[in-house]
């Protein structure tokens, strides 16, 4: 009785979904007012060279616009200019009463944002006005194992290290949002305007999972399942026009859109907690273990290009999500030159390595770059890729929206590394100490900035969320603007995503933060 009766107070608890008939901005924490609203200058763009671009995947949504980490290639780079810090304004939208959360965020060819935002009740896709945030349409997902584990088990660091569900979705080349949900299944949903004027989704496809992929997870009505659960994570397509899928366990699969034919292998014994890229000479996957170079046969079966071993620790550190990698790998480098980089997990100092993708050395390790200092030094977000440049920052010391409150910090870095024009190795072109706790940083293109989202130590218990803008060229800090205070206003791991009219989208706990210049650059 007792077990059932926290059950039913938890359950009462939880929030309702919010809609647009609720919007509010997300408030801040006490302090808000004591800390610097602004902090530098604003910037003059100063566009990077054309023609280091990834190139456009034919069955994505336009570089920018196709998922989390902007293409196919995960470059975590855009072509559009964010925001130069002349007056910036910040606007927010609370999605939920707790959490809320918008991770990935898409432009539809309209302009509009296609997102999904997770809640205890689950996870909702969202069509969201680019300049107010509201809310025009709203489609729920079924809710993730691990929240149910968290609420019965009062754990609730199994939401936090848990990837599936929906939150690595991408936007294909027909303003289409592909996701993996919770009960393995795989979703195609359009979304189109009524005659009344309102949105509403459309769901097109449904691909069960559930032969190919171990379903046995808690669930409201399977509290002490016997069998074995295997989250889809991440969903992305080849450029054949397949749906490549992996799984938490190391399955790794495609579908054909035209039949529903799946085929899938699996990683025995290794773990793939992030996203994969793709590109024309093949799918890259990043295990716990080892980085992979595939692609389909006839059959569609993903087959095995070439593997390496990386150092994968002794162990997880504070700032990773599991014993490994923590990077989805970034495709980068030219048609002569193509590499692609992830980030180890070596127990000291964590190293870049960068690897040629093909040719007669693919897979041969280009350059071990260490990064950040001794004992202190890990990353599990993506790194940013433009030509033969790398960008990562370190995550050290951060788990969760709790880690960093009472005014603490991570210890922080950001490094640029380069890639050779030889290829004979790697150099560290910069370093920053700018903090970065978690965030999925991008890179603008167009005005040469990178966005990080920074939290620095505060004596009086401040817990202030800044967007930041730093030189890519030169690794100098030229603004920072306040987003909020508090808790709330953690990203918790999301991106920063700059849209089609320059603004910058911030995921965090409570929803979502959008940053843009009011004022004309200088």
């Amino acid at each position: 009785m007792r077990t059932a009766a926290v059950l039913a107070a938890l359950l009462l608890a939880l929030p309702p979904s919010v809609g647009s008939a609720s919007a509010a901005p997300i408030p801040p924490a006490p302090g808000h007012r004591l800390v610097p609203e602004y902090e530098g200058a604003p910037a003059v763009a100063e566009p990077l060279p054309a023609g280091q671009a990834p190139p456009q995947h034919p069955f994505l949504a336009p570089n920018g616009r196709a998922g989390m980490h902007g293409d196919g290639a995960s470059s975590d780079t855009h072509p559009f200019p964010g925001p130069l810090g002349a007056r910036p304004a910040v606007r927010s939208e609370k999605m939920a009463a707790l959490g809320g959360e918008c991770a990935t965020v898409t432009f539809d060819s309209g302009g509009r944002i296609l997102t999904v935002c997770g809640t205890f009740q689950g996870f909702r896709l969202k069509l969201l006005d680019p300049t107010s945030l509201e809310t025009l349409a709203e489609y729920a997902l079924p809710q993730r194992p691990s929240t149910v584990e968290a609420i019965t088990r009062l754990d609730f660091s199994k939401i936090f290290k848990d990837t599936s569900g929906g939150a690595y979705f991408y936007l294909d080349n027909e303003d289409r949002v592909v996701l993996a949900d919770s009960r393995q299944h795989v979703l195609r949903l359009s979304h189109a305007r009524a005659a009344d004027g309102s949105w509403r989704f459309a769901l097109d496809d449904d691909w069960d999972l559930t032969p190919y992929v171990p379903h046995d997870c808690v669930g409201w009505t399977n509290l002490f399942p016997r069998g074995e659960c295997d989250p889809v994570t991440s969903v992305q397509p080849d450029w054949d026009g397949r749906i490549w899928w992996v799984t938490r366990k190391g399955r790794i699969g495609t579908i054909a859109p035209g039949n529903g034919t799946v085929r899938a292998v699996q990683l025995a014994g290794e773990e793939i907690q992030n996203s994969f890229s793709a590109a024309e000479d093949g799918v890259s996957v990043v295990s716990d273990h080892a980085l992979y170079s595939l692609r389909a046969d006839a059959g569609g079966t993903p087959r095995i290009q070439w593997r390496r071993t990386y150092d994968r620790g002794t162990g997880g550190k504070p700032g990773s999500v599991n014993q490994g990698s923590g990077t989805t790998p970034t495709l980068l480098g030219d048609a002569a030159h193509p590499y692609v980089a992830i980030t180890d997990n070596a127990d000291d100092r964590m190293n870049v390595l960068v690897y040629r993708r093909t040719g007669p050395d693919a897979g041969r390790l280009v350059c071990k770059v260490p990064v950040f200092a001794a004992g202190a030094s890990t990353t599990d977000n993506s790194l940013i890729g433009y030509g033969n440049s790398l960008v990562v920052e370190n995550n050290y010391g951060y788990e969760n929206v709790t880690s960093l409150v009472l005014g603490r910090s991570v210890v922080g870095g950001i490094t640029r590394v380069d890639i050779r024009p030889d290829g004979s190795g790697c150099d560290t072109v910069w370093e920053s100490a700018e903090r970065s706790p978690s965030t999925v940083a991008k890179l603008s293109t167009a005005n040469g900035l990178l966005y990080h989202y920074t939290k620095d130590p505060n004596r009086l218990g401040i817990d202030a969320w800044y967007l930041t803008a730093i030189d890519f060229r030169t690794g100098t800090t030229r603004w920072k603007q306040l987003t909020g205070t508090g808790p709330l206003y953690d990203n918790n791991w999301a991106p920063i995503t700059l849209g089609p009219d320059g603004t910058a989208y911030v995921g965090v706990f409570n929803g979502l933060v959008a940053v843009r210049d009011t004022a004309p650059p200088t």
